[in-house]
């Protein structure tokens, strides 16, 4: 039976054994007013030591690590420039030697167990805890025949799913982007805390959001990993994920009650997925999507746009102006609009990060489902 995952986090501890007689964190990062923030780093051994954080220009892909600086008690120390507001993954580098700094949490990013530090946004908050009924996120595991593996589903649950047990809920599946996992959307998205604060405000209709893994490979196949094919997850959400999902929550199990959405990558799949069983589908989701084609499935013709307008509830496109696959969203919106297909079409400052991402929950997530 083949593994579902390469267990990188065992790299990961391998990391701190190496460095650990020599290396130790001073101090947890410290976020300052003018979000620059303070590293410190004890490593009296090493010779150079930097700070590589990701995200933190006008372009989520470009930015060289700064350099630290070391104090005669072999303590390194740096305060970066002030980094845009929202989620950023960061590694510390010794000599060279990318690893993990001890004193923040991990996030999977990166394809890895990856350090991740958050600067306030003075214009955003839906993303953070309130004084609301709290809902949960679930794990749901379940063996996948295809990949012949088993496989775990993060599922969110409202606030009210354990009081009322009659009552049955439309279902999002929301998928995460190339490098993440079904962790990614709860842990560096925060979704379920956007929708807690959406429902407290009545602001949409309770559901639930299933989250998995968007990589599947045949079981003879190696693990593909953030740039594979991922041949197999369409046909694993529609022939197994689905099914199970139906099974086991008190869910509608028909297309007017199921949605699918995605960033980046899951942008791409969600488009693709959603297009290809409409059957399936009534609304879609596309966040700063990485869509290569609007044919159904594998197809390369552009579906029948008046099909689409009559099965489609809602197909939704965001994008930050600033986002490196921007220009991609832009096609994809004059695409349809040339077509005659009913979208919206949401551009807006911001780049290709996660605080982009959580705004088009945000956003999303108040169209779904409204008779």
């Amino acid at each position: 039976m083949k593994s579902l995952f390469r267990r990188p986090e065992s790299v990961f501890l391998l990391n701190l054994l190496i460095i650990g007689s020599q290396s130790l964190a001073a101090a947890e990062p410290e976020v300052h007013a003018d979000r620059s923030v303070t590293f410190r780093i004890q490593a009296p051994d090493a010779k150079h030591v930097q700070i590589d954080v990701k995200g933190r220009t006008s372009d989520a892909r470009k930015g060289k690590p700064f350099d630290m600086e070391k104090a005669s008690d072999g303590v390194w120390t740096l305060r970066t420039e002030p980094l845009d507001p929202g989620f950023h993954y960061y590694f510390l580098m010794i000599d060279g030697f990318r690893c993990a700094d001890p004193t923040t949490p991990l996030y999977f990013g990166w394809a890895r167990p990856t350090n991740g530090i958050e600067i306030p946004d003075t214009e955003l908050d839906c993303y953070l805890p309130k004084r609301v009924p709290r809902g949960e996120v679930r794990i749901r595991p379940y063996y996948s025949k295809l990949t012949e593996a088993w496989r775990e589903a993060y599922v969110y649950t409202p606030p009210e799913y354990d009081r009322d047990v009659e009552k049955k809920y439309p279902v999002l599946y929301l998928q995460h982007g190339a490098g993440e996992n079904q962790t990614s959307w709860s842990n560096q998205g925060r979704a379920n805390i956007i929708m807690d604060n959406l429902l407290a405000d009545a602001k949409c209709k309770p559901m639930i959001i299933v989250m998995d893994r968007g990589y599947a490979n045949p079981p003879d196949a190696s693990d593909s990993g953030a740039g594979g094919r991922n041949n197999l997850f369409g046909k694993v959400m529609i022939e197994e994920l689905i099914p199970t999902i139906d099974a086991n929550y008190r869910v509608f199990a028909d297309r007017e009650h199921r949605a699918i959405a995605g960033l980046s990558m899951g942008g791409g799949q969600a488009v693709s997925i959603g297009l290809g069983n409409l059957d399936k589908f009534s609304s879609i989701g596309c966040f700063s999507g990485a869509v290569r084609s609007l044919g159904a499935g594998d197809s390369p013709e552009f579906p029948d746009a008046a099909a689409l307008n009559t099965r489609l509830k809602l197909f939704w496109i965001g994008c930050g102006t600033g986002d490196f696959i921007f220009e991609r969203s832009k096609a994809l919106h004059e695409l349809l609009e040339t077509k005659g297909v009913r979208h919206e079409f949401i551009a807006h400052p911001g780049t290709h990060e996660w605080q982009a991402w959580r705004r088009h929950l945000h956003l999303f997530a108040q169209k779904l489902f409204v008779e």
